[in-house]
């Protein structure tokens, strides 16, 4: 038997990530009684695993770096973004001791490099400011009547509240509860899920020779995606090898894109250039330079001052060379073929990791139903959204978790008014 409306609530916050917590604190900060409704037994399960648990909380870049990020949802972002931007965010976790540094890309991270000192500072302000947390409830549906809205969970419990934000996050990273379920709630109230896709997500590739370079990183590369004549360029920074293909930050910052050819083109070759500071003839004379002054050396000598030791088998394999050729017995054609290497070293993505393991959604409740000033739907009065669950998503780097903390303080900050 079903427990009867046990309380009511101002505002009732469904999730607990950096959306919904920062808008149960703003709300709760403005006087309001707030219930903030979390399905696992802790707060911020993904601010934990950002940054590789180190936590990129923002970015040091200006408001219009990224709305740029965020692409076509990036006006929409505008409002929340100014209303509470990166400096606010550091000053708020400084108020509570915890200093912050930004590295390179303009990334910045808690100075203990660690996760979980963002997540005791939220915390803290969660406590000081009253909010109640419902620990262990999922939500298993939303109704809205002229008193207000009923929020019924599956443990049978039913709370009640005059306004409701939804910060429940995407379908990315399951294991951290983003199990999607607010999109159906947000699609029964009338409003329109844009289709989920995978969005900074690694990607499989279909050379079986990729399993030996499993766990090895090549920085300060280019990546180039190509598609008939149309070509998708990377900045230089740093890949990963997986088992199953290639991950890091320039692999999952241009995935997105990647993701949507998949379905029309099968297969988008992807061209790994590991040394973008030179030219072919710059890159071909120090090689020529390198053979020269080392003549009787074993060619898979040389290469480890040019690449590392795990990539030299796959190297001259592709090359159509033998590492144990003496250096002075390479030809002008296969020392002009192993710069041609150097400089667009081939892959071939056929396909991704599923949405569950992706780090964000793109995706999600359309912006066109959500006003910009103040987050709430423009089809549900009272009924406001923030974070992931919103469609659009940016490159790493600390935009997304910015995005949630701005449109989850926007959030709260308009349904405390």
């Amino acid at each position: 038997m079903k427990k009867l409306t046990s309380e009511t609530y101002d505002i009732a916050v469904a999730g607990g990530g950096p959306a919904g917590v920062m808008a149960a604190i703003r709300a709760a900060e403005l006087g309001r009684r707030v219930a903030l409704i979390e399905r696992n037994d802790s707060i911020g399960k993904k601010i934990m695993i950002t940054g590789k648990g180190r936590c990129n909380i923002t970015n040091v870049a200006p408001i219009e770096t990224f709305i740029e990020k965020f692409g076509s949802s990036g006006q929409f972002l505008r409002t929340a973004f100014f209303s509470f931007f990166n400096q606010d965010l550091v000053d708020m976790l400084a108020a509570k001791g915890l200093e912050t540094k930004a590295e390179r890309q303009g990334r910045v991270f808690p100075v203990t490099d660690k996760a979980a000192s963002v997540v005791e500072v939220l915390k803290k302000y969660l406590i000081e400011n009253n909010v109640d947390i419902l620990y262990g409830e999922r939500l298993a549906g939303v109704t809205k009547d002229s008193k207000g809205f009923k929020l019924e969970f599956e443990s049978g419990r039913i709370i009640g509240a005059d306004k409701v934000i939804l910060a429940t996050g995407g379908a990315s990273y399951k294991v951290t509860g983003s199990s999607g379920d607010g999109f159906n709630i947000a699609q029964k109230l009338g409003h329109k899920v844009i289709p989920l896709k995978a969005g900074l997500v690694p990607l499989k590739v279909k050379e079986a020779w990729i399993k030996s370079l499993q766990g090895l990183a090549l920085e300060n590369i280019r990546v180039t995606f190509q598609y008939g004549k149309k070509k998708i360029v990377s900045d230089i920074g740093e890949l990963m090898f997986t088992h199953f293909g290639v991950s890091g930050p320039l692999v999952l910052d241009l995935s997105g894109e990647i993701v949507e050819l998949i379905p029309e083109h099968k297969e988008v070759a992807l061209f790994i250039d590991m040394k973008p500071g030179l030219r072919n003839e710059q890159l071909e004379s120090k090689l020529i330079h390198k053979f020269a002054s080392k003549g009787h050396s074993m060619l898979k000598n040389i290469l480890r001052d040019i690449m590392p030791l795990r990539l030299i088998p796959v190297f001259v394999h592709i090359a159509g060379l033998s590492g144990e050729r003496e250096t002075n017995q390479i030809t002008q054609d296969e020392r002009r073929s192993m710069v041609k290497l150097l400089k667009a070293f081939p892959l071939t993505v056929n396909g991704s990791l599923p949405i569950e393991e992706a780090m964000v959604t793109g995706g999600g409740v359309s912006t066109k139903e959500i006003n910009p000033r103040t987050m709430e739907s423009r089809i549900v009065p009272g009924l406001y959204f923030a974070g992931e669950i919103i469609d659009g998503a940016a490159s790493s780097g600390g935009y997304n978790l910015q995005q949630a903390f701005s449109t989850g303080h926007l959030a709260g900050e308009m349904a405390a008014s």
